[in-house]
Order: structure tokens, then C-alpha cells, then sequence
């Protein structure tokens, strides 16, 4: 099967957007491009353990539910969630209801706390943990790093966020870049992470 697909404005993209037009804007403008808010990369890891067994299809097209229910991944709210708010959720047809999902996101909200007060903030941690840059994508769905930078994320008491999890959000956020080697948008992708720095 070719790594790529001809778009309706004869660009190669990654294979993957062939399954839904929404995929496009996704793939062209976030990722693989490299993020150091806060924010946003509590959301990714987030959106990608609402993930796990399903299509990421469906995750974004919840992902304006998402963002409403969870206040914007903003942590600090999040983390004061109870009991309530998850019987609130486990009623909204706008998100994926899954209890353990749900409950994971309370928690990893407090384990944010954490982090924050630890390494600075939870960007400085991840980058840390950025590979050798390869010359050719990886077509893989766990990486030495994944299972490193997961088994850390364990032992600090963050939940759903096991291996191929942890490689799903590091092509999000762009701690590598698998976009395909013909693929139009590899190269911006690329050049966004070598003028990446995170700010300290």
C-alpha cells in the first residue's frame, strides 16, 4: 500500500487522510508540528487516551464536545472534578463515555499539578525525551522512547497512557515527524521542529 495519496489539489498527503476529508486541515497545520503549550499538549494526551480502540476520526469530530466539557484542558479545573462531574459526563453523548477514560483525565489533571511544580512544565519534560531525528518516517506504533517516556508517566501516577498511546501523541505534538518522505507537508513539518525551543 503507497504511503501517500494524491489530494483533489494534487497534493501528496500522508495515506491516512484517505479516510475522511476532516483528517486534511488536521494533518496539514498540527500534525507532527512541534508544541510547547501547556495547554495543548494536556489536551493531545488527553484526546489520544480517549483514543485507545477507537478511530481518531471520532475523537476529532468530539473534539469542540471535548474541549467544553473539560474547560479547555485547563488543569487546575480539571483537577477539582468529583464524582458528579463523572456521572455528568457518562450522560453527554458529546464525548466518549467511558468511565476509565473519563476518570483517567480527572487524574492526570492532578498528576499535571505535579509536573508543573516538578520540571517547570509538562512541555520541558516531554522534549526531553525527543529522539535521534531519523531521515525516514517510522511506520511503527511504539518506539524505545514511547515505552520509556510511558513508563515514567506511570510511575508519576498518570493513567491511559501506555506505549503506543504515548507514540500516537508524540507524532501529535511532533516529538517526531512521521509524516510520509513524499508526503507536501513532511518538509514544513521539519523545518518547524529545527526553529523549535521550548521556552524555559
Amino acid at each position: 500500500m503507497s504511503a501517500t495519496i494524491i489530494g483533489a489539489d494534487g497534493q501528496a498527503r500522508c495515506a491516512w487522510c484517505a479516510a475522511t476529508a476532516d483528517y486534511v486541515a488536521y494533518h496539514d497545520t498540527e500534525w507532527g508540528f512541534p508544541v510547547s503549550d501547556d495547554r495543548r499538549l494536556f489536551e493531545k494526551l488527553c484526546l489520544e487516551g480517549f483514543q485507545a480502540g477507537l478511530s481518531w476520526r471520532t475523537i476529532l469530530e468530539k473534539r469542540e464536545n471535548f474541549r467544553a466539557a473539560f474547560c479547555g484542558f485547563d488543569w487546575e479545573q480539571v483537577a477539582r472534578f468529583g464524582a458528579a462531574d463523572v456521572a455528568r459526563f457518562l450522560r453527554d453523548a458529546g464525548i466518549v463515555r467511558h468511565r476509565g477514560k473519563i476518570e483517567a483525565v480527572i487524574n492526570n489533571a492532578r498528576r499535571m499539578r505535579e509536573m508543573v511544580a516538578q520540571e517547570g512544565s509538562l512541555a520541558a519534560y516531554v522534549w526531553r525525551f525527543e529522539p535521534e531525528r531519523s531521515a525516514a518516517p517510522q511506520r511503527i506504533s511504539t518506539s524505545a522512547v514511547s515505552v520509556a517516556l510511558s513508563k515514567d508517566l506511570k510511575k508519576r501516577g498518570w493513567r491511559f497512557v501506555g506505549p503506543t498511546t504515548v507514540y500516537a501523541f508524540m507524532q501529535a505534538m511532533g516529538l517526531v515527524n512521521d509524516h510520509a518522505e513524499v508526503c507536501s507537508v513532511r518538509a514544513a513539518a521539519e523545518r518547524a521542529r529545527e526553529g523549535f525551543r521550548v521556552a524555559v
